[in-house]
């Protein structure tokens, strides 16, 4: 398989599960914004430095607002990780790999990307109440998704589609706990509180995850969520199951074991199976995901250096520096009054 091909459809898939992610946790928030009190802009704020792009944000729009974040996420066409700049690199990479992908995985990738371009014309609607749009683009990303599962056929250009999707959604999942456990819970007064419950099932949800937690835990616990979102071998967008998977997808494209990307994702995934949620916690939950997004960086390194022949495309500005501005001392202090 030609190395610009694969390139061409690991970028494909990143790009497409990076806009489904960024249209979720907006979707959470705007809702999470009807129940929270105080100040909206500090309710904003989180879903930019979940990206890592605090700076980038700051210099462009300034303090934060609800119009503000929107327009920075949706469509600005400048900011590399918006929704409206992912969709279309993923329909120039989808146009790379044309003779690759099922024809009708690149219409619907470029329809979705119309429908996009012709909200960003005239946003003022969208900025004010997001809600149908958010929908609609998660629902193109996850027709996309099985799509490409039940009409193409699983040979190695497939493979590189799950890996460039694994790899996207444990580093938002890892951001997503990292970021919003800090940046959403007001005080450590509010732990234990029904405002402490409602920020826990919002983290839940940002990963499509509350549902299933419930079913599985029942009660909300701080300790529960982390190791249910960082470490569950079953749930799909948990940080242990999306690494072992692209292990799997890495083995079947090049068996060689000993080669940087398979010991770099072997690591990862021996680190994933044999921790456990104690350790995390006392180790610091901001420092051991801090290292984790890391090693996730270096597997996308290992990827392109072995498969593509060049160094990755950075996944934004402050890819490799996590955001959060909360000390671990308050962190452990909250979980362990769990």
């Amino acid at each position: 398989m030609l190395s610009r091909v694969a390139e061409s459809v690991y970028w494909m898939s990143r790009y497409i599960e990076r806009a489904e992610n960024v249209a979720r946790f907006v979707d959470v928030n705007q809702h999470l914004t009807l129940d929270l009190p105080g100040d909206p802009a500090d309710q904003w704020m989180p879903l930019v430095a979940i990206t890592g792009d605090d700076s980038w944000f700051a210099e462009r729009y300034g303090g934060p607002t609800k119009r503000s974040v929107l327009r920075f996420l949706l469509f600005d066409r400048q900011y590399p990780n918006s929704i409206t700049s992912c969709l279309r690199a993923a329909r120039e990479n989808a146009r790379g790999a044309r003779e690759i992908i099922p024809s009708d995985l690149f219409e619907m990738l470029n329809r979705a990307y119309l429908m996009v371009q012709g909200c960003a014309r005239t946003p003022d609607g969208v900025l004010d109440d997001p809600g149908t749009f958010l929908q609609s683009v998660k629902e193109a990303c996850h027709a996309l998704l099985g799509t490409t599962i039940v009409s193409m056929t699983h040979n190695e250009a497939w493979h590189f589609m799950r890996v460039g999707r694994m790899v996207e959604r444990a580093d938002k999942t890892s951001r997503i706990v990292d970021v919003k456990y800090f940046l959403l819970l007001p005080s450590p007064a509010d732990v234990g509180s029904p405002m402490d419950e409602l920020q826990w099932a919002a983290l839940l949800k940002s990963a499509s995850a509350f549902e299933m937690y419930r079913k599985r835990f029942g009660r909300l616990s701080p300790r529960k969520v982390v190791d249910f979102l960082l470490l569950d071998e079953d749930f799909p967008r948990s940080c242990r199951y999306c690494v072992q998977l692209a292990q799997r997808s890495l083995r079947t494209i090049d068996d060689d074991r000993r080669s940087p990307v398979a010991r770099r994702v072997g690591r990862l995934c021996s680190d994933l199976e044999f921790i456990d949620v104690e350790e995390i916690i006392d180790a610091g939950l901001h420092q051991w995901v801090d290292r984790l997004q890391t090693s996730l960086n270096g597997v996308g390194q290992a990827i392109a250096e072995r498969f593509f022949g060049a160094p990755p495309e950075p996944a934004s500005p402050a890819a490799t520096q996590s955001q959060t501005q909360s000390s671990t001392a308050t962190q452990t202090q909250k979980l362990s009054e769990e």
